[in-house]
């Protein structure tokens, strides 16, 4: 039984249906999450066991990243809020994950608000339930530890609402917000640079809703506010050796190698698959041509979503700065999604491995009720009646899209849902690694990189892997006191896919005692431990 609150007001605030409704899909949506999660599903790999390792090296003390191990433009917030739970807890999957559930709960409840203040209650609801969906790439993007996406949605939404509250006076305390607001925007570009369009629209809504302010204590707040999220960004940056700055790094990295594929490639690749991949239309093997359907219409539905904002700005001139604000926050969610599916298509990667990135357009699942609005509004005034043939004819394809959107969205998610088994297997497979490699008595290993650092997560360091390469030289190291300490083993293991080059490398070293250092063999791993120690190639 709820009692009234301070001025008047009830807690636990009363629900209308909308609402309700919309905490019942949000209920389901991180429920269906948290039993992927308990079952390790995604599987995991050892690009996010590195972000499972630096959250127990922070939650002892021993270090204090600013960004991944051995790549210096992917900060580390996701390792900083794991931390915590690492060190009550100890590593394990569930426990690193779980930190991105939160984000994803967040994540749901603020699309919910923006969306509730921007556009209905109801096409909020719709939106919510649309989100909490979620096939394999959808889900991967959500709960893998590797690296900003989940942290900096967040970030884009609360500085939305932000702005949109500093404009209807909901926000008394305007400097803090302000400051509140710069930090996010520091905090979000540390922890992910792809964040950039959105960062860029909101910053534009803020100082449409503030103007002259910010030239004076709110613009000064602003500034400090984001230089305090971003410190550590920028503190790292300044004593960086030439050339591994972020920046640089960045610049070799959209650099790529190779021709680049003709532009048309890239857009049809980018479109039908990147957008409808990221959406949650398609499994992560590709998209069948009737799951295409949505990156096709993509750019239509930024168009015919900005004309309409535009509309409502021209319609709302003269009016309150409350009214005013809506469309043009809305005009932001489309740009943000406009200049990020533009800085995709340029990449040459849109094209030559379109499955694999995928998740660059992950952020596009922010600008997800501005591009589906029209599609509402024209649905809604179908079925009230309210608009002639012309308008009756746009809300029957309105709602025919929005039906085929929820209908793919919701086949996508029980195909993931149904088909957990491979990836419950890996997850078995590589435990089983683990418990050979100690039964061994193996404590510092030589493996390829998609073993080594999962191996370390999984055994919380008890075994040290050094990575190397199909040549059995030295590889990716991220982390190179793994590297330092397998080197000073006496007799080091080996853990290698069986049959790859390096495991026909070295068992072409060892020769006939090839089959007598073989210790196990667990599915397609083999586990060497050579007598006398071999060394691999310096």
């Amino acid at each position: 039984m709820s009692t009234p609150g301070q001025h008047g007001r009830r807690w636990p605030p009363a629900l209308d249906r909308p609402a309700a409704v919309a905490v019942l899909l949000g209920l389901a949506g991180v429920g269906y999450r948290l039993v992927l999660l308990l079952a390790t599903v995604p599987a995991a790999n050892s690009d996010e066991a590195t972000f499972g390792l630096a959250a127990l090296h922070i939650a002892e003390g021993r270090e204090r990243p600013v960004f991944l191990y051995g790549q210096r433009y992917m900060g580390m917030l996701e390792s900083y809020l794991a931390a915590p739970l690492v060190a009550v807890a100890g590593p394990g999957w569930p426990v690193l994950r779980l930190p991105l559930l939160a984000l994803y709960a967040l994540f749901l409840f603020l699309t919910w608000r923006l969306s509730r203040r921007l556009f209905s209650p109801w096409f909020a609801t719709v939106v919510v339930g649309l989100l909490a969906l979620g096939s394999e790439r959808v889900v991967r993007d959500q709960l893998t530890a590797v690296g900003g996406r989940p942290e900096v949605k967040v970030a884009v939404l609360l500085m939305l609402l932000v702005a949109v509250g500093l404009a209807d006076g909901r926000i008394r305390r305007r400097g803090w917000a302000v400051a509140a607001f710069g930090l996010l925007a520091g905090l979000a570009v540390w922890s992910d640079w792809l964040i950039l369009p959105y960062l860029a629209g909101a910053g534009l809504l803020l100082g449409y809703v503030l103007r002259r302010e910010l030239l004076g204590r709110a613009g000064l707040l602003l500034v400090v506010g984001f230089l305090v999220g971003a410190a550590p960004m920028i503190a790292d940056n300044l004593v960086a050796p030439p050339g591994e700055d972020s920046l640089s790094v960045l610049r070799r990295l959209s650099a790529g190698t190779g021709v680049v594929p003709p532009l048309a490639d890239r857009v049809r690749a980018g479109l039908l698959t990147g957008v409808p991949l990221a959406t949650g239309l398609c499994p992560v093997d590709g998209c069948a041509r009737w799951q295409a359907w949505f990156g096709a219409l993509y750019p239509v539905l930024l168009v015919v979503a900005a004309g309409l904002a535009l509309v409502a700005w021209r319609r709302a001139a003269g009016r309150a700065l409350a009214r005013r604000v809506r469309p043009v926050a809305s005009l932001a969610l489309l740009a943000g999604a406009a200049l990020t599916l533009l800085a995709y298509l340029r990449s040459p990667l849109a094209a030559t491995a379109p499955l694999d990135n995928a998740r660059y357009l992950s952020v596009l699942q922010l600008s997800l009720p501005a591009v589906l609005w029209p599609l509402w509004v024209a649905a809604v005034g179908c079925w009230r009646g309210t608009v002639g043939v012309a308008g009756r004819l746009a809300g029957a394809l309105g709602t025919a899209v929005l039906a085929g959107l929820t209908g793919a969205l919701l086949v996508g998610t029980l195909v993931f849902a149904t088909g957990t088994g491979a990836a419950r297997a890996d997850q078995r497979q590589a435990e089983a690694v683990a418990d050979a490699v100690r039964r061994a008595g193996l404590r510092a290993v030589y493996g390829d990189y998609w073993t080594c650092n999962r191996l370390v997560f999984d055994t919380a360091e008890e075994v040290a892997c050094a990575v190397l390469d199909g040549a059995l030289r030295p590889g990716q190291n991220r982390y190179p006191a793994y590297w330092r300490r397998v080197a000073a083993a006496d007799r080091p293991g080996y853990v290698l896919p069986a049959g790859s080059p390096a495991d026909q490398r070295l068992r072409a070293a060892l020769g006939d005692r090839a089959d007598a250092a073989t210790v196990a063999e667990v599915g397609g791993v083999r586990v060497y431990h050579p007598e006398p120690a071999l060394r691999p190639v310096r």
